[in-house]
């Protein structure tokens, strides 16, 4: 995957890993703070929808659980680069501890 790299290029290359990746678990730890909030919404929504079975609340309730889905999906996508990072991270740390 990274080729023939030299020493210092793999340092640099570590180095941009690992900032990109503590951005991306920031940025997961704040999406996963927020969905909490979102989910919590959604089933107030949900809830107020039933008890009070108007056309509002429904739509109230469609809109707040888009909402959370759409989040839910972009913590999906962070967790999956943050996962794609860390292999990425272990690859280059091989190779600068390697033969």
């Amino acid at each position: 995957m990274l080729g023939v790299m030299s020493r210092a290029q793999i340092e640099r290359r570590l180095r941009s890993v690992s900032e990109r990746l503590r951005s991306a678990r920031d940025d997961l730890g704040v999406t996963e703070e927020q969905l909490v909030q979102l989910a919590d919404e959604a089933d107030d929504a949900r809830l107020r929808s039933l008890v009070s079975e108007t056309p509002i609340a429904e739509k109230e309730h469609r809109k707040a659980s888009r909402h959370a889905d759409r989040l839910r999906k972009h913590r999906d996508r962070l967790q999956a680069e943050v996962a794609a990072l860390d292999a990425e991270q272990d690859e280059l740390l091989d190779r600068l501890t390697g033969p």
